[in-house]
């Protein structure tokens, strides 16, 4: 998990610094290729979100908007 997560960090913070070494570490840690593949989606889709959500300047609802729409999903869910 540690690797992974050293992985995603340099990905985020340094893209122009990763190369295949970076790989190879998560690598030896145990990670197979698929799951560093996935772990990279992931990390990718969510500094996709967080970066246009930022850009647009969403809002991030209070404790109490967070519990209203849990009862309503939990109520409704996604449809």
């Amino acid at each position: 998990m540690r690797a992974t997560l050293g992985f995603l960090e340099k990905i985020t913070l340094s893209p122009d610094a990763v190369g295949p070494a970076d790989a190879a570490l998560a690598r030896q840690a145990g990670l197979s290729d698929s799951a560093l593949r996935d772990a990279v989606y992931v990390c990718a889709i969510f500094n996709l979100i967080d970066r246009v959500s930022d850009a647009l300047d969403f809002a991030i609802p209070s404790d109490e908007g967070f519990t209203k729409m849990a009862k309503m999903l939990l109520k409704r869910g996604y449809a």
